[in-house]
């Protein structure tokens, strides 16, 4: 099976376009955050959204950890998934199921170490989808994504072969070494922002190399 791919950090209609024409399957919008790239306002989400809506999931990256607030930024963008980059409150993942069922679930796991897989079969049966990443959450000011870094991808394999939920790889992955994250670790899919990127702007070149190491990295 063909690798699903997310292309994050997409900042304009036009970038968006770029990527569903390379092959994304998801395209990643990240609304405020307290330190990392490609964030963009609420209302260019918005925007975003409406013009690609039917021909790639979009995901919606937010730091807001309370369900009530949570709730109030989908129902103004409208994304098709939820991509909770911070650890979020108890009952969050059941009240956006309840209220907004057709939106998909993604929670961020950072894999600091060993203890991240225990936190992933905690997720079963919470989540649509979990996405590991390289931030570190216990940071003054908080990293959430976005560092460049790769993390430990025998601990992402591990976590993979023990989590109910399909699990995308994320974390300084790139044309180089994307076939390699995906032969070692075996994730649902990869999730890449700054490994296609040129001075900070989505590159089409960088673009399709990714997508072609990935799609080719299955063995």
């Amino acid at each position: 099976m063909k690798p699903f791919i997310k292309i994050c950090c997409i900042a304009s209609p036009a970038e968006a376009r770029l990527a569903i024409d390379a092959g994304a399957d998801a395209i990643g919008l990240v609304s405020w955050m307290p330190s990392g790239p490609g964030v963009i306002d609420d209302a260019a989400i918005r925007d975003i959204v409406g013009d690609v809506a039917g021909d790639v999931e979009t995901f919606l990256l937010t730091s807001r950890r309370a369900a009530k607030a949570i709730l109030e930024q989908l129902a103004f963008c409208r994304p098709s998934a939820v991509q909770l980059v911070d650890a979020v409150e108890g009952d969050v993942h059941r009240a956006i199921r309840d209220a907004m069922p057709e939106v998909r679930i993604v929670q961020v796991l950072h894999v600091t170490g060993g203890e991240t897989i225990a936190e992933a079969r905690e997720l079963a049966g919470e989540v649509d989808l979990i996405l590991l990443d390289s931030g570190n959450p216990g940071l003054a000011i908080k990293q959430l994504g976005g560092t460049g870094r790769t993390h430990d991808w025998d601990i992402s394999r591990r976590l993979i072969a023990a989590a109910g939920p399909p699990v995308l790889l994320a974390g300084g992955l790139d044309a180089a070494n994307v076939a390699r994250a995906i032969d070692q670790a075996r994730p649902h899919g990869v999730d890449v922002c700054g490994g296609v990127r040129r001075d900070g702007d989505l590159d089409a070149g960088r673009l399709a190399a990714f997508v072609a190491a990935a799609r080719g990295g299955v063995t």
